[in-house]
This record gives C-alpha cells, sequence and structure tokens, in this order.
C-alpha cells in the first residue's frame, strides 16, 4: 500500500472524532456549530444501500442478508454506491481537511525515508531492500559476493507502479543459477498474484505469466522448472502445478490438490536444496 494511503487512512479515523465535537458559545442563547447539523441542514445525507432479499442455507441453517449483492464487485450499482459513499465522506470531512494535511505532514516528517534493510546472503550474492526518500516503494538489489560490488537493481517498484492505483509485489525468488527472477504481482490488492519472470543478465520479461497464484514459486534445480499454488474462490491455495519456463500455462502439471476446504496447501525446499516438500 502506497505510504500517503496508511497514513490518510490514520488521520481520516482520528480526525472523525471531529464530527461528534459541537463547540458551544455560551452567550444569551446556546449556538451549536456540528458538522452534523451543518450537512443536515443543506440536506446531504448518507446514501442508503438498497434491500435485496436474500435468502443463504448452510448447516441447516436459514439466514436473510439483504445487502448480500453488495458482493458483486463487478456491479455498476454497486461501484456507484460505492462511489457516493466515498462522496458523502469527502463532503463529512471537507471542514478537517487543512487539519488533515497538517497532521499527514507531520506523521511523515518523523518517517525515515531513506533506509534499507539489513543485507542478507545467498548464493554468493548479499541482497538488500531499500527505500529513496520521495519514493513510495521498496527498490530491490543485489552485490555479488561483497558489500562494496556494484548494485545490481532486480527491481524498482516505483516504476513497476506507475500505471496502477494499487500494486505490491511478493514472493521474491532467484534461481539457483542467480540469472532468473520471479515474483508476484498484485494490482488489485485481493492477494491474488500474477507471477512473472525476469532475466536478471538482460533485464528482459520473459513470456511467461501464471494467473491468480499465491505470488510464490519454489525453483526446481535445473532453472527452468518452478512449481507454484493456486487459488480458489475464497482464496484458499487449493492445488499445486508444475510449470516449465517457454511452455503455455495451460500445459501445466497438477502436482497436488487439497480437497479438503479447511486446509491450504504450499511447497517448499529443504535447507540442502536437495528436496521439495508440500505441505497441508
Amino acid at each position: 500500500m502506497k505510504l500517503n494511503h496508511t497514513v490518510h487512512y490514520f488521520i481520516l479515523s482520528f480526525s472523525v472524532l471531529a464530527l461528534i465535537h459541537c463547540k458551544t458559545e455560551n452567550q444569551n442563547n446556546t449556538t451549536v456549530n456540528s458538522p452534523l447539523l451543518k450537512m443536515a441542514a443543506q440536506n446531504i445525507f448518507a446514501p442508503t444501500a438498497t434491500l435485496k432479499p436474500r435468502e443463504l442455507t448452510i448447516h441447516g441453517d436459514v439466514r436473510q442478508d439483504p445487502y448480500y449483492w453488495l458482493n458483486e464487485r463487478e456491479n455498476p450499482e454497486v461501484i456507484d454506491y460505492l462511489t457516493a459513499e466515498n462522496k458523502y465522506t469527502d463532503t463529512m470531512m471537507s471542514h478537517a481537511k487543512s487539519f488533515e494535511d497538517k497532521l499527514y505532514n507531520e506523521l511523515v516528517g518523523r518517517i525515515k525515508q531513506t533506509d534499507m534493510s539489513v543485507p542478507y546472503k545467498d548464493n554468493g550474492y548479499f541482497y538488500v531492500t531499500r527505500y529513496e526518500e520521495g519514493q513510495e516503494y521498496p527498490i530491490h538489489s543485489r552485490k555479488k559476493e561483497s558489500l562494496e560490488a556494484a548494485e545490481e537493481i532486480m527491481l524498482n517498484v516505483n516504476d513497476l507502479a506507475k500505471s496502477y492505483d494499487y500494486y505490491a509485489v511478493g514472493g521474491r525468488s532467484v534461481s539457483p543459477d542467480n540469472k532468473l527472477l520471479a515474483y508476484g504481482e498484485d494490482t488489485l490488492s485481493r492477494r491474488i498474484y500474477t507471477i512473472r519472470f525476469k532475466d536478471l543478465l538482460t533485464g528482459n520479461m520473459l513470456p511467461d505469466v501464471i494467473p491468480n497464484s499465491s505470488g510464490s514459486i519454489v525453483w526446481a534445480n535445473d532453472n527452468k522448472t518452478v512449481f507454484y499454488t493456486t487459488k480458489d474462490t475464497t482464496l484458499r491455495e487449493h492445488k499445486i502445478w508444475k510449470h516449465k519456463l517457454g511452455t503455455p500455462v495451460k500445459q501445466d502439471q497438477l502436482v497436488f490438490e487439497e480437497k479438503d476446504d479447511t486446509y491450504g496447501t504450499g511447497i517448499y525446499k529443504t535447507k540442502s536444496k536437495k528436496f521439495l516438500v508440500i505441505g497441508s
């Protein structure tokens, strides 16, 4: 999530207290200066979601949920309702805008914007994640054998995120021969990742694209075979697949399926690098 989104969410939660504060002036008559009353006087009211009867049955129990239709993410009516909610919120909070800006600048001023993680060494390279002042996303890089070596930038997430309102990278994994990088890309904020591959020697992206995954892969020792998990409609990781670089995803081999929906599954490589382990 972007830094300013995180901070503004905190500010909104904090400054909403101002909505219930009434400034009383003790004169001959008591005057109430409340944003809530001002909005009511201007006939500005919160939007009301339509009630649509829906009966749901599970475990022999029946319940009514007239708001179930709001689960339909692509429904234009849902989007219109959420847009109206956001507009109402902006209107109600407009009196606190200067306070939000002041608090935001104070919070950002206390954050160390130019920072980096502690380097760690793996298979001949030191890996670092760092941030630059004025940038909202991390830069993932490495240095060969020594921290004094030239920096190799594997992913500058600031560049990748330019075309999206939300962007996150997960599951970064370098091939055993140090030549390829696999990573997960989420542009929806739903932890549904698309796996992509980058040639670290040329900087070019490989054509292989794997959708609807957990974002993580495990490399086989041949540097061209990977294993990954996909999700069901509840976002449960339930299937493990085998993919060979350069082949269509539709040809991927199903290695394991966890059919019990109270369990999830995953795969990892042992520290000896000799075995792959499937857990459930």
